[in-house]
């Protein structure tokens, strides 16, 4: 399985722009720049796109690892932060923090502990990073 996307960039790198798009279509020529990356301009960002991916992922694995544990969520919501920072050799990404709100009906805290674990380790795009990853789960 595959998945797509395009960047086209034009100029440069703090007074240039440029367009990302997705091959489902759902992103389709979303602007970024430096100011949306590094100040508060208008349009997404590679960060942003990353903790979306991240939270996604993460929800939909511990969905996974509940089921199999026999709980069913009725709502996941996971928010990720990534933080981008000075390094050494210039930026990179150190974290990914996710914070979660669980509302899962007969909910067992130790299972569910134990699969919020599992699914922090287990989803691809954590396994993808190589920054901290952390997560603080709160079960309603």
């Amino acid at each position: 399985m595959g998945r797509k996307a395009t960047a086209i960039w034009q100029g440069g790198l703090k007074d240039g722009k440029g367009t990302i798009s997705t091959e489902s279509g759902v992103l389709k020529q979303a602007q970024y720049s430096f100011t949306t990356r590094f100040e508060n301009g208008i349009g997404t960002n590679p960060e942003e796109l990353l903790a979306a991916a991240h939270a996604g992922c993460f929800a939909m694995a511990l969905s996974n690892e509940l089921g199999n544990a026999g709980m069913v969520p009725n709502k996941l919501e996971a928010t990720a932060t990534i933080s981008l920072e000075k390094v050494s050799d210039g930026f990179g990404i150190t974290k990914s923090h996710i914070d979660l709100v669980a509302d899962i009906p007969g909910a067992n805290k130790d299972k569910f502990n134990a699969a919020v674990k599992a699914a922090e380790k287990g989803c691809p795009v954590s396994k993808l990073f190589k920054a901290e990853i952390s997560v603080s789960a709160k079960l309603k």
